[in-house]
């Protein structure tokens, strides 16, 4: 599904457009997604996971799901039958939820393969009920880069979509307590308005820059440049920043939730700080920009802490998933 059909068409894409209501708009894309499933080896999905079952089901075609959340709480999140961390949400049950939580579990096991990015949402869709031995972790890759910095690296930056899951409202409150600390915010969504009145309260004018959604070579420029990215999250996967940057051999200040402890070591490539604490998070922002030779260890380690992570070996995981469901 599209707001618009896409610029770049590296391949055949078909899409469905966003104007029309949900259940006509899913109901067509579920029907197109059959008759293409019948002339392929395998369906494989990364969102829209129902209508991917359906069409591997009518279409008799083995279907293969990479999972990137947990779709129920999104979608509950999304229509405003929930609150909290994707944790709690685990456990709780009004009867729109748990409607929600069975349409995504029976369209799950249907699949041969779930592929997720971290080992934390693999003990989250193993409490589902899904079979153990068909999630399957594989981690996001760590691009193969080659974006030199601009000058010396000065700076904050955070990239992301300005929703509450990102919290940015700590971010930008851990940065006012540090006198002298400046953040680029790169992205949009529905909370930058409220961010931007947030960043003014604060009187971080001139210290705080949102510059609104870039093309990805300019976030990795913005990267590049950076001392460190701040990740403020309440709740994360395996964040695909947080390995482009590390790529980048900028160290992340990150609060540490979900995945993010398994790309990045408190001290090693980074400082990792609990959700929801400026407090935390200003201290380990004044303590990093306060220490030349702490940024200088954690930048020397970023870079190599993932390179086992290249492109190559991920992608070729992945495809061996593919083959294997095909047989």
């Amino acid at each position: 599904m599209a707001s618009e059909p896409p610029t770049a068409r590296p391949c055949e894409i078909i899409t469905v457009s966003r104007a029309q209501p949900f259940p006509l708009r899913y109901g067509r894309l579920t029907l197109r997604a059959t008759a293409a499933a019948r002339s392929a080896d395998v369906v494989y999905a990364s969102a829209t996971y129902a209508a991917a079952a359906a069409a591997s089901a009518l279409a008799r075609r083995p279907l293969v799901v990479k999972l990137v959340s947990d779709p129920a709480y999104e979608r509950a999140r999304r229509y405003r039958l929930a609150t909290g961390t994707l944790e709690q949400f685990q456990e709780t049950g009004s009867a729109p939820v748990a409607a929600l939580k069975r349409a995504r579990t029976a369209a799950l096991r249907r699949a041969a393969s779930v592929i997720v990015p971290s080992r934390y949402l693999a003990e989250i869709a193993l409490g589902w009920g899904l079979d153990p031995k068909r999630v399957v972790v594989v981690p996001n890759p760590a691009p193969a880069l080659s974006v030199p910095p601009a000058g010396a690296r000065q700076g904050l930056v955070f990239a992301g979509r300005l929703t509450l899951q990102k919290a940015l409202d700590t971010a930008l409150d851990a940065v006012a307590r540090v006198p002298g600390a400046d953040l680029l915010v790169i992205g949009d969504g529905p909370d930058r308005a409220r961010l931007e009145r947030h960043a003014t309260a604060l009187g971080l004018n001139g210290r705080v820059r949102f510059i609104g959604s870039v093309p990805r070579t300019q976030v990795l420029e913005a990267f590049a440049a950076a001392e460190a990215l701040v990740i403020s999250s309440d709740w994360e996967n395996f964040p695909h920043t947080a390995v482009e940057a590390l790529a980048l051999g900028t160290p992340l200040i990150a609060t540490a939730v979900g995945g993010v402890p398994e790309v990045v070591t408190d001290g090693v490539n980074g400082l990792l700080v609990p959700p929801g604490e400026p407090d935390a998070l200003a201290a380990a922002i004044e303590r990093f920009l306060g220490s030349p030779e702490l940024r200088a260890t954690l930048s020397d380690a970023a870079k190599g802490s993932v390179e086992h992570l290249t492109a190559a070996k991920i992608y070729g995981r992945i495809e061996e998933l593919l083959v294997a469901a095909a047989r």
